[in-house]
């Protein structure tokens, strides 16, 4: 067991979250018991994750996409009212990491995606790595547009949507996870030869193939699922606690 303020600030002084300018709120978003044991993860605090969390038993809720978004309605009702009255009514705490938990050197989406997608990483295109959230690297073998997207296909275990802008080889790649499709001029300014995040708008075709960088669109759930699993599981080997990642399906 450890307090719950100590693992807040575990967690905070992890991943520099006062640094960081953000939508939404980081931290503790919803107290609950003072003693941990149990850390359930995933990325969305939607109903089905609080559902696995009450019976599952778990004293704390660790995901990426909390809640209190700017500009969101501030009446607590319908659904809303829903989830935090199961969270309070189990005493349970919601802990909350957005950008923070994107640019992690080590535990954050952008550095887990790398991982799980075998590329060297080589530095951010605005910064030293792990201080910004646009990542740059090199694929482990060579491949052009076509075969980076089913390369993305295996590895994450869903097929993205593929804007392809040249034919030349993927010599180096940039990405960035969730909802950051208009960083594609950052990473065309880099030099990449293709980018990769979550979503796409209809503009995002036309900039990727006037600026000659393919695009793919990985799902902003899928590009997001390895951070907040790899915060839990260091948690876990750093207080002995015990952690449970839940995957809720999402096909976005």
């Amino acid at each position: 067991m450890i307090t719950r303020d100590r693992l807040v600030d575990a967690c905070h002084e992890l991943l520099k979250a006062d640094t960081f300018k953000d939508y939404t709120l980081n931290g503790l978003q919803v107290a609950g018991r003072s003693e941990i044991g149990k850390v359930m993860t995933g990325v969305t605090a939607c109903q089905a994750l609080l559902d696995e969390a009450v019976a599952w038993g778990a004293d704390l809720v660790l995901v990426h996409h909390g809640y209190f978004w700017k500009n969101e309605p501030v009446a607590i009702t319908g659904m809303k009212r829903r989830r935090l009255g199961t969270l309070m009514a189990n005493d349970i705490n919601l802990l909350a990491y957005h950008l923070p938990l994107d640019a992690h050197a080590t535990l954050g989406n952008n550095a887990r995606l790398a991982a799980e997608l075998d590329f060297a990483t080589d530095g951010c295109a605005d910064g030293d790595l792990g201080s910004g959230l646009v990542w740059l690297g090199t694929p482990h073998a060579p491949m052009d547009s076509v075969g980076l997207g089913r390369h993305l296909a295996q590895r994450l275990q869903r097929e993205p949507m593929v804007i392809v802008a040249h034919d030349r080889p993927i010599q180096r790649v940039a990405w960035c996870t969730g909802g950051a499709q208009d960083m594609i001029m950052q990473a065309c300014d880099a030099g990449a030869d293709a980018f990769i995040s979550g979503e796409i708008s209809e503009r995002t075709t036309h900039l990727g193939r006037e600026m000659g960088i393919s695009y793919y669109a990985a799902g902003h759930h899928a590009t997001e699922r390895y951070g907040v699993q790899a915060l839990g599981e260091w948690l876990a080997g750093e207080f002995g606690i015990e952690h449970r990642f839940v995957d809720i399906d999402n096909p976005a």
